[in-house]
């Protein structure tokens, strides 16, 4: 352990991690075109790439979930916390090192996968066929167990790109509309498994759904949701602090506003509770 001076921490620019979310067919596999291809590597696990066919960047399939979690081992780096032979420890960094190519991912500054919606199914097709989707006393298959065991994968999977140094990682995934018991609409992650869908957005720094939304003419177009306190109740986070509740659907120019300049804490955070006769944020604030 060692103590980062404040000067150290403010130097340090850290990547954006990051997951976008929104319906089939709303684009999210176009968003490559607003990066830079020669900086920015295509994770395609959906075979999903018609859309992007004129893109020139460079991309790399996943097919199965070994070769997620190489892909994972590499990104991150080997974690201090594990023994040599674990997954994700040293061992498997070297090794995984090692296949892809020493310094391979050097020139990349952006991993965008898509997706981890197929991430997710990937991951379960090997958890089902491990000794702990087993029942013990029978031998028969334990669905239980499968589906604890994906649960763990996933997790481990996207704390190892949280701990990226200074390179930029985005998933995106489905949003699905389900009606809870009330027949309200819920917008919820489409992935195998209830505690990825829980835990993933705690562990990346912005959640974003892009979704399709209407003009009060009656036009429609695209936008990303980007804030948690939103009246669709869409799944959204913004850990940054820099970004409105609707942006613009361009992921380059929103890592843009992600890096950029920050409001002080004191203009941008509010620690007043509202009453009745408070009047607006701002005026409460001033009281």
């Amino acid at each position: 352990m060692k103590i980062i001076s404040a000067d150290e921490r403010l130097a340090n620019k850290a990547g954006i991690k990051g997951i976008i979310l929104g319906p089939a067919g709303i684009g999210k596999t176009s968003l490559l075109h607003t990066l830079d291809p020669a900086t920015t590597l295509f994770v395609n696990a959906e075979a999903g790439e018609l859309s992007v066919q004129d893109w020139p960047g460079d991309m790399v399939k996943l097919r199965t979930w070994t070769e997620a979690r190489n892909l994972a081992a590499i990104v991150g780096g080997a974690n201090p916390a594990y023994g040599d032979d674990a997954v994700y420890g040293p061992g498997h960094f070297q090794a995984a090192t090692e296949a892809f190519g020493e310094g391979a991912l050097d020139k990349y500054k952006t991993v965008f996968i898509d997706s981890i919606t197929e991430v997710s199914r990937l991951c379960f097709t090997w958890c089902r066929v491990q000794p702990e989707a087993f029942s013990e006393k029978t031998g028969k298959p334990d669905t239980r167990g499968a589906y604890g065991l994906l649960g763990r994968e996933m997790v481990e999977w996207l704390k190892q790109f949280q701990h990226a140094p200074k390179r930029n990682v985005w998933l995106v995934g489905l949003l699905n509309e389900v009606k809870d018991d009330f027949g309200r609409i819920q917008h919820v992650m489409q992935i195998e498994g209830s505690k990825t869908a829980l835990e993933a957005p705690g562990i990346t720094d912005q959640v974003i759904s892009m979704v399709q939304m209407q003009t009060e003419e009656g036009a429609s177009y695209r936008a990303f949701v980007a804030q948690a306190v939103n009246p669709w109740s869409y799944p959204a986070k913004d850990r940054s602090g820099r970004l409105e509740m609707i942006e613009e659907p361009h992921l380059g120019r929103l890592m843009e506003k992600i890096s950029g300049p920050k409001k002080p804490a004191s203009e941008r955070l509010s620690f007043h509770t509202p009453t009745p006769d408070a009047g607006t944020p701002e005026q409460a604030m001033a009281a």
